[in-house]
């Protein structure tokens, strides 16, 4: 099992920025593909942004590509998006994902943290 808990979400005028943190316990961190994945209400869970174990190989959402960064800590066992010019549209609930396979869809991910409010005020 993998436990994962997001944090650094909150209110932000549009423009602005704020890092989401997912902190990992459980089984080996290393071992994981990351991701994180939106939903905005009213509407379906989106993929935002994946990181393979060795960070060398990472996704994103086309609209988030030059504003979002995924990192990950494999030492903190922590992954990290850091999303700057923050748009309105970008409000929704952030959640991150662990799993074995790399890729974009939800389906693949076996662990799923309880997810964070993002809010983007216009």
């Amino acid at each position: 099992q993998v436990q994962l808990v997001e944090s650094g979400g909150g209110l932000v005028q549009a423009g602005g920025s704020l890092r989401l943190s997912c902190a990992a316990s459980g089984r080996t961190f290393r071992n994981y593909a990351m991701a994180w994945f939106r939903q905005a209400p009213g509407k379906e869970r989106e993929f935002v942004a994946a990181i393979n174990w060795s960070r060398d190989s990472i996704y994103y959402k086309d609209s988030v590509k030059g504003r979002f960064t995924i990192s990950r800590d494999n030492a903190k066992n922590t992954v990290y998006l850091q999303m700057n010019s923050l748009q309105a549209e970008d409000t929704a609930v952030y959640h991150c994902a662990a799993g074995v396979v790399f890729g974009t869809y939800p389906e693949i991910y076996a662990y799923w943290g309880q997810g964070i409010q993002v809010t983007v005020s216009s």
